[in-house]
């Protein structure tokens, strides 16, 4: 069973990682889609976000990278994918994740949406957190991986110079 983990992933954290982790688990193949979004500005290309993907995610031999456009059902058909999945961090998650989870089924009812929630050590994480502490020189290294660290400090570095 092929699993598609869709977001931005502007930067991955810890808790897409323990998000991605499981799911490695429960399915035969997940395939981590990077959603090419134009009504969003990201902080990092779409070649730098898979690359960091790709390196956080290289210990597990059933996770692939790739990036899409447009609708998540169309290209969970595309790769042939039954499941997508969806990370949980607090009830308010839920509400959109939930109201996400049946328009998605009324594009494509053979697709089923799995919600996992976030472990409790990264229940308050995000990738806007995540930014938002890089911004003001804060410690990070707990958030996101070392290579993801050094990628933010030197966005900002280059953004105050």
């Amino acid at each position: 069973m092929i699993a598609i983990y869709p977001g931005s992933f502007d930067p991955i954290t810890f808790g897409h990682l323990d998000i991605i982790k499981r799911g490695s688990h429960l399915f035969e193949r997940v395939i981590v889609a990077v959603l090419r979004n134009p009504n969003k500005n990201p902080l990092f290309t779409m070649e730098e976000r898979m690359l960091q993907i790709r390196e956080a995610t290289s210990h597990l031999d059933n996770v692939d990278v790739d990036t899409f456009t447009g609708l998540t059902v169309t290209y969970a058909h595309l790769k042939q994918a039954q499941v997508l999945i969806r990370g949980l961090r607090a009830v308010s998650d839920f509400e959109l994740e939930l109201q996400m989870a049946h328009t998605n089924k009324t594009l494509a009812n053979d697709i089923e949406t799995v919600f996992l929630s976030t472990s409790n050590e990264y229940s308050f994480l995000s990738s806007s957190v995540v930014r938002e502490i890089a911004r003001f020189g804060g410690e990070i290294g707990h958030l996101v991986t070392p290579e993801v660290a050094i990628a933010l400090r030197h966005k900002f570095q280059q953004g105050s110079t």
